[in-house]
């Protein structure tokens, strides 16, 4: 018996890991207006960084203030690309081209006003940052802690090798 719930288990596991590897090709927006697939969006030499935020989440701005901070010596040594989408509705998403502008964010921003990515990652909370790599999602982390973007920094360079 022992052996037969242990076998569902694992099913069910590696069902759950196999449902999220590929990355969604969904349709998102620029912050200019252009609509863009998201998988033509990702990097196609390396790690994308794909991070959910809005503007009202203080922990997904300071998730990307402390990325922003380091986010050049990422690119250099990794060959990073980030991946800004925002999941603002239709009533806040005016706030992002300013906030973005006054943040100074070098971030390619997309909106997904109609949170289709969200829905389709199954994000039930933001922040919410994955990594990509060949349009698969080979890591996933929700929430935001100061030093949380020194361990997906290890993840990075881990993926970049």
């Amino acid at each position: 018996m022992k052996n037969l719930i242990l076998m569902f288990c694992l099913s069910l596991f590696s069902f759950s890991t196999m449902a999220q590897n590929d990355l969604p090709n969904l349709d998102v927006t620029s912050i200019d207006g252009k609509t863009i697939a998201l998988t033509d969006a990702t990097n196609k030499d390396g790690v994308t960084i794909i991070s959910l935020w809005a503007t009202w989440c203080v922990p997904c701005l300071k998730e990307l203030d402390a990325i922003n901070d380091i986010y050049d010596e990422w690119q250099e040594e990794t060959n990073v690309e980030l991946l800004a989408v925002s999941v603002d509705d239709s009533r806040t998403v005016k706030r992002v081209k300013s906030m973005v502008n006054g943040k100074g964010w070098d971030y390619t921003v997309l909106l997904d006003t109609n949170n289709d990515l969200k829905r389709a990652l199954n994000a039930s909370s933001i922040p919410l940052t994955i990594l990509v790599k060949n349009n698969k999602i080979v890591y996933e982390h929700s929430g935001y802690s100061p030093g949380a973007e020194l361990e997906l920094y290890e993840k990075i360079k881990e993926l970049s090798k």
